[in-house]
């Protein structure tokens, strides 16, 4: 968890502090991804195009990761270019949120240095184009030393084949060091997945109100309590991040077991059922 001493909630705006309020921060999330979505239709209900709703939503992120920087969030996660995106879509559209993603490095460095913000990334991103890997090394290695809130994204990145992957490393290792694969377990997978530096995602935000998972992070989310809005990713702010943690907090995570409540029912009923016999 970050230090108590970084949060910086003065700097959220009235509206963010009100939310902020009503938190606990002992079980605030540490790990929160999103699944960035609706530039699209944000543009459409405009009648605008298509790249000024990415544009926005370039926005929405700085915004975004700036109010999680400034609740001593750790860890960020976004999904922001899926391999299907890569795959499907109009080779315009893709040559342009390329050269999105270089100008939101550019322009934002500065504002994620100011917020003690590290870049990381996960994906294929080897497949991405030589110039954009370049501008994406630049600001990984600028904010290398920041020590708040860890933004990374997902970029070329799809869950199936993150897995492939992984089990290619995994089938690897297990060649070189002659391992019984009757051994293997969750953790050896977990340490060849490109997630395997950061806990897994204790929320996950899905924008735009699509009940899917869309092939991201899927070996991550297994426990993860998921929060759905139909408000689309260009609308989305940080007092929205808060809200869904709000929502997050209301829940009670069991990890496949049973509530804590129901447990104290059950075990005060055997009790009184022993002393009637």
């Amino acid at each position: 968890m970050i230090p108590v001493g970084t949060l910086r909630i003065d700097e959220l705006t009235a509206e963010e502090r009100a939310v902020y309020a009503t938190l606990k921060p002992e079980t605030l999330p540490q790990h929160v991804a999103i699944i960035m979505d609706g530039n699209g239709r944000w543009a459409g209900h405009r009648s605008l195009k298509r790249f000024l709703g990415h544009q926005q939503g370039a926005n929405s992120v700085q915004m975004v990761t700036e109010t999680a920087s400034r609740i001593g969030l750790p860890w960020l996660t976004l999904y922001a270019f899926s391999l299907e995106n890569n795959l499907r879509r109009p080779r315009a559209e893709v040559n342009f949120l390329m050269r999105l993603l270089k100008t939101y490095l550019e322009s934002n460095l500065q504002r994620m240095m100011d917020n003690n913000v590290r870049m990381r990334y996960i994906g294929r991103t080897h497949e991405l184009p030589a110039e954009v890997q370049e501008k994406m090394r630049w600001a990984e290695e600028a904010t290398a030393a920041n020590t708040g809130t860890t933004l990374t994204l997902a970029l070329n990145y799809g869950g199936r084949s993150e897995l492939v992957d992984a089990f290619r490393a995994l089938a690897a290792e297990i060649k070189q060091k002659h391992i019984n694969p009757a051994h293997i377990t969750e953790e050896d997978i977990n340490r060849h997945l490109y997630t395997a530096h950061m806990p897994d995602p204790d929320l996950l935000i899905r924008t735009s109100g699509e009940m899917r998972l869309s092939n991201y992070l899927l070996w991550q989310i297994a426990y993860t309590e998921i929060f759905v809005t139909e408000r689309l990713w260009p609308d989305f702010r940080g007092i929205h991040l808060l809200e869904a943690m709000a929502d997050y907090q209301r829940r009670e995570r069991r990890y496949g077991g049973l509530s804590e409540n129901i447990g104290q029912v059950e075990e005060n009923s055997e009790r009184v059922g022993i002393a009637a016999n």
